[in-house]
């Protein structure tokens, strides 16, 4: 089981609309560079508007950041397309077998290390911006 890929495809998404700032960012145009509906990328183009990351306007085909490249982490786009609730990227199963002293005991032994890693994976979301996404994927075109 992974992360939801709506968090790979958020990041897509902007950085796409940074790379074709001159053209028209369509959600067509997205959903192919995307390879998929252009449905999926106009609801995840909803949540990274709510968030604050992007202006669209209803009618008016295109997006733009609303935000510069450095004032957008990948948490940001973590927590705006909703991978998870607070402390809960790590699922516990509910109901262990309480006459087991493993299943008496797993749920608060497992729960705290599952919130450290989270919040670690987190901090290291918070240290990369969409210009370092941007920057690398330029890089990597300029070297092929």
């Amino acid at each position: 089981m992974s992360i939801s890929s709506r968090f790979a495809v958020g990041i897509h998404i902007l950085t796409l609309i940074e790379l074709n700032k001159e053209g028209v960012t369509s959600s067509e145009f997205l959903a192919t560079s995307v390879n998929t509906n252009p449905a999926v990328i106009r609801k995840l183009m909803g949540m990274l508007k709510k968030a604050g990351l992007i202006e669209v306007h209803p009618g008016i085909a295109g997006a733009k950041l609303a935000k510069g490249l450095s004032d957008i982490t990948l948490y940001d786009v973590y927590k705006a397309v909703n991978i998870v609730q607070e402390k809960e990227l790590f699922s516990i199963h509910e109901n262990p077998n309480p006459e087991c002293p493993v299943g008496r005991n797993i749920q608060d032994t497992i729960e705290t290390f599952f919130t450290s890693a989270q919040l670690a994976m987190e901090k290291v979301l918070r240290s990369v911006t969409l210009e370092d996404v941007v920057k690398d994927i330029a890089t990597k075109e300029n070297t092929c």
